[in-house]
């Protein structure tokens, strides 16, 4: 069964960092795009992050400059690195994937159950 988990998340220091995980489960996987978003108390959940299986990339506005995402097929995973943080960069982070599995080219769109990040100032 596949599954898609975060990592990573936590406290942190305004100009701190922290490195999220989205890591994908399962026997014999392919991680096609991957996007991560983000929610706030009170706000609409964003878009923060995208990788393409081919590396394509878009970041919100936001967070360039500041945030990396890549992706390391051999371990099936995407990681989302978050430098120079700021207080509201605070929300519940989750990440979704299409995942195929074996020699079928069809992926499947999985979410995590998502990690939060709490930036003081």
């Amino acid at each position: 069964q596949v599954q898609l988990v975060e990592s990573g998340g936590g406290l942190a220091q305004a100009g701190g960092s922290l490195t999220l995980s989205c890591a994908a489960s399962g026997s014999n996987l392919r991680i096609g795009p991957t996007t991560w978003y983000r929610q706030a108390p009170g706000k609409r959940r964003e878009q923060v992050a995208r990788i393409s299986r081919e590396g394509d990339i878009m970041y919100v506005d936001s967070v360039k400059g500041r945030f990396t995402i890549h992706r390391d097929d051999a371990k099936a995973t995407v990681y989302l690195q978050m430098s120079s943080l700021k207080p509201e960069d605070t929300a519940f982070y989750i990440c979704n994937a299409y995942i195929a599995v074996g020699d079928s080219n069809d992926y499947s769109l999985y979410w995590g159950q998502g990690t939060q990040v709490t930036v003081s100032s």
